[in-house]
């Protein structure tokens, strides 16, 4: 393929980006957002179908995305992207994909033109998951994604 026809995420690396770049490779499909437990014994990391508070459900975006870090200390920041970070992401995930020298999917908004195409793919949880402020925290292990 000809240089002058590559995408940004094509030749630049993830640390390179700028911040309009890095936001815009979020498909917006919420799977961040999902609470996680782990397993003391093993250290494995499980996602679960309830999801942080500020997450509106029915369209898988963050309700305050600006003040979600002072909102939600634990929320789960992903840059500078991290090895341990990169373990948290869905397998789908765009940083991922791209910090593993893999490309975006078909559906992935930066490819198909449309905000819309993470749902259509079944990709993105809303409509999936239940908000944290209606599952008391001790019953979480009875959400667990299998």
């Amino acid at each position: 393929m000809n240089q002058q026809n590559l995408n940004f995420w094509e030749t630049k690396p993830l640390e390179q980006m700028n911040q309009k770049e890095w936001e815009s490779l979020c498909d917006g499909c919420g799977q961040c957002c999902l609470v996680r437990l782990q397993d003391e014994e093993t250290d494995e990391i499980h996602s679960t179908s309830v999801a942080c508070k500020l997450l509106n459900t029915k369209t898988g975006r963050c309700s305050d995305y600006q003040n979600r870090k002072q909102r939600v200390p634990g929320c789960l920041i992903l840059r500078p992207l991290t090895d341990y970070i990169i373990r948290l992401l869905p397998d789908t995930c765009a940083y991922r994909l791209l910090a593993q020298g893999e490309t975006l999917p078909d559906w992935h908004p930066l490819i198909s033109g449309d905000s819309q195409s993470v749902i259509k793919a079944g990709i993105s949880v809303a409509g999936n998951v239940i908000s944290e402020n209606h599952v008391h925290p001790d019953d979480l292990d009875q959400f667990v994604i299998e």
